[in-house]
């Protein structure tokens, strides 16, 4: 068996198999450029130096290791399509296996930011067309013919002047031997074949059979199981009784650390209910606001005199001066959970020689870095198996609850697989932070906005902004800026993070200054955008012609302002459009009045996330964020009380329901770009369409979320 051998650290790793026959290719994912090296397929196993593989067997099974986390986005399925596109691979041969945290082999081993696909597109793409090239050559050299003369298609190398084909398994051991091309030409997006089509997830046939794929299903021989009583917030451990919970059957330990009481078992029944007979008292140890009472906060925030400023074009104080009108408003979003389906979990096995760790994390790096640094040893001691996660939604970028399952494995000694049930989920942390927005907005005497005011007051925010986005450039004089509140209250990103509400508060208020205007709020956008073109003011960080894009989309599939109900009538529709995570979206919503209140029908989604890798992942992640964007706009909220969450499961915590799903009809703009975002982007727009458009059906104007509990939802009649 021959170790690998590099002389450079380059892009694609050529490995002959010794035994067995067969191409393996391995790819860095730290340069595109390429290196000749062998190896066999156990090398690759014990850590050769590369980063990614893509293996070709004798009977033609490709199989493609995939590093990044599996969250729901399809990452797994889509970054195998883009492989085997340029590779011109028979997908019903593919195969696809979840890799461990490597940070030697792989480069962001994170799901989070939508950035998975931008940031492997042309490696991805590299890594295909590279075997694809030695596969040719292989059988070029065979049948002494050019290589030019030879084509590829659906896992064969054909030369079609002789009528002869050879399938790939048939070539990659012979491909393995030809030197590793230093140059390769990849498709043009016109030639596409696989990606741009419909491609069931790849672990769609596991999921619906309940195959073990997510954290909840690992299970280890011999493990524990662990659950934690959390104090609340700005509170401390103060004294413990445990007996109780120790007699009860099943029990091994009840220990503590960090203010935690951690209960151990040998099943989650067990545990669960010694718990719940465990008797702690709490005191307060910071002081912790009066959570009931966050309109007195925000508005000390609001009026703050330190507010640090993020962008300041031209002379605000005298356009607002010299204004003929001045728009004012402001728009308030309250705490909310992640809750994803599957609570936080984790698997931990502190040994003498090592720990090993298992289970769902946006971060795998994240929580082996700071297993190490808890227990003072070196990250390579530490080794990561990704499980498929039941959801994360920022919540698992955190490595918090990893770090619980390490600390109780220490301290009782044993591999322990530690759960959060779902009111640990919903009181444990960490939160969207709750945001209040000030807007001022000046107008001249023919309706043009010539000045425009932000604020953002937020706790556990940092900067509640996003002020490089729309309308920056396209005014004058703008100033935009933020004031943060430090809480003991445990925040951090939540799906399209600052931009899940700020899109919202901007895209209403921007109507709001069209109404003012006496403009249609489409064309008020379009004129801005315009004079963003013609007369930019300052940075402009957003596309113009990408975001005039899927506005035109938007307007074009809705109908916009000309469609007519059964009764004749307009229908009442609401606009928002949105640039986040490098993507553009536009989101038109239809509301009705069913019995005088308000019912959302339809929402139209136009985005231009550059080329479609999957149109069944794409349209299911355009679908899903904007149910998820509807759906806490209209019911979500997280009330405090006493530094502990008031609700704590969801029969308190409200989700949108089945029937209160609008139709939605999902278009992505065509063009050559390539791919952007695609798991946050349509979120954003979602509650501003929405709000909008209940708007125009009632004339009552949605400032707060959730929208249900607002004077103005409930005054509809």
């Amino acid at each position: 068996m021959q170790t690998i051998e590099h002389s450079s650290r380059r892009g694609f790793l050529k490995i002959a198999a010794a035994t067995g026959g067969g191409l393996i290719l391995g790819f860095n994912w730290f340069e595109s450029e390429a290196a000749t090296a062998t190896t066999t397929a156990a090398a690759v196993a014990a850590g050769a130096d590369f980063n990614s593989y893509l293996s070709i067997s004798p009977q033609g099974i490709i199989t493609i290791l995939s590093p990044n986390p599996e969250v729901g986005q399809g990452i797994k399925t889509a970054f195998p399509i883009i492989v085997a596109e340029e590779l011109d691979a028979d997908w019903t041969k593919v195969v696809v296996e979840q890799a461990p945290l490597d940070t030697k082999k792989f480069e962001r081993q994170v799901a989070g930011g939508s950035g998975s696909i931008p940031h492997s597109w042309e490696r991805l793409r590299k890594a295909g067309a590279t075997a694809r090239q030695m596969l040719v050559g292989a059988a070029a050299k065979r049948w002494s013919v050019p290589g030019s003369e030879c084509t590829t298609e659906k896992g064969f190398v054909i030369h079609s002047a002789s009528n002869r084909k050879l399938s790939y398994g048939e070539l990659a051991t012979e491909a393995a031997q030809l030197p590793v091309p230093a140059d390769v030409k990849l498709k043009a997006v016109k030639d596409f074949k696989l990606i741009g089509t419909t491609v069931k997830n790849v672990d769609n046939a596991k999921i619906t059979t309940g195959k073990p794929l997510f954290g909840l299903d690992f299970y280890r021989e011999g493990m524990l199981f662990a659950m934690l009583q959390r104090p609340a917030f700005g509170y401390k451990l103060k004294s413990l009784n445990a007996e109780a919970a120790k007699a009860m059957p099943g029990i091994v330990n009840v220990v503590t650390f960090d203010n935690n009481v951690a209960v151990v078992g040998k099943s989650t029944w067990q545990v669960k209910k010694a718990k719940d007979a465990l008797k702690i008292e709490w005191e307060k140890a910071d002081a912790l606001e009066s959570t009931t009472d966050h309109n007195r906060l925000f508005k000390e925030l609001l009026d703050s005199s330190n507010a640090t400023v993020r962008r300041k074009d031209g002379d605000v104080e005298t356009a607002f001066k010299n204004a003929a009108k001045v728009v004012r408003a402001e728009y308030q979003c309250p705490f909310l959970s992640h809750a994803p389906m599957e609570p936080m979990n984790f698997f931990a096995h502190v040994r003498p020689d090592g720990v090993e760790l298992v289970g769902p994390t946006q971060t795998p790096e994240l929580a082996r870095n700071e297993t190490a640094k808890l227990l003072g040893i070196t990250p390579d001691k530490v080794s990561v198996q990704l499980t498929r996660m039941g959801g994360g939604f920022g919540r698992r970028l955190k490595a918090d609850y990893v770090v619980e399952a390490v600390q109780v494995s220490k301290l009782v000694n044993a591999p322990v697989k530690l759960i959060w049930t779902r009111e640990d989920d919903m009181t444990g942390g960490s939160y969207r932070p709750a945001v209040r927005y000030r807007f001022e907005a000046a107008l001249d005497a023919q309706g043009n906005m010539i000045g425009y005011k932000l604020r953002g007051a937020s706790i556990n925010a940092g900067n509640a902004t996003r002020e490089d986005n729309f309308p920056a450039g396209a005014v004058d004089n703008l100033l935009i800026d933020s004031v943060d509140h430090k809480s003991p209250i445990t925040t951090g990103p939540w799906r399209a993070p600052i931009t899940n509400f700020l899109a919202f508060a901007e895209q209403s208020f921007i109507d709001e200054v069209a109404q003012a205007a006496g403009k249609d709020p489409v064309q008020f956008r379009l004129d801005l955008l315009n004079k963003a073109k013609q007369k930019p003011v300052g940075a402009i960080k957003y596309d113009i012609d990408r975001m005039k894009g899927v506005i035109d989309l938007a307007v074009e599939k809705s109908g916009w302002g000309k469609k007519k109900g059964a009764d004749g009538k307009l229908v009442a529709q609401g606009f928002s459009v949105y640039f986040s995570h490098r993507s553009y979206v536009a989101q038109v919503g239809e509301v009705v009045l069913q019995k005088g209140k308000p019912v959302l029908q339809k929402v139209y989604s136009a985005a231009d996330c550059g080329v479609v890798i999957n149109q069944s992942g794409a349209q299911q992640q355009v679908r899903g964020c904007v149910v998820d964007g509807i759906g806490h706009a209209m019911y979500g909220n997280l009330t405090f009380k006493d530094g502990m969450t008031q609700q704590k499961n969801f029969n308190e915590y409200r989700l949108i329901r089945l029937n209160e799903i609008p139709e939605i009809e999902v278009h992505f703009v065509q063009n050559e770009v390539d791919p952007t975002g695609l798991g946050e982007p349509s979120l954003p727009p979602a509650g501003g369409a929405v709000a909008n458009a209940i708007f125009k059906a009632t004339g009552k104007r949605l400032r707060s979320q959730p929208f249900v509990e607002q004077d103005e939802f409930k005054g509809v009649s």
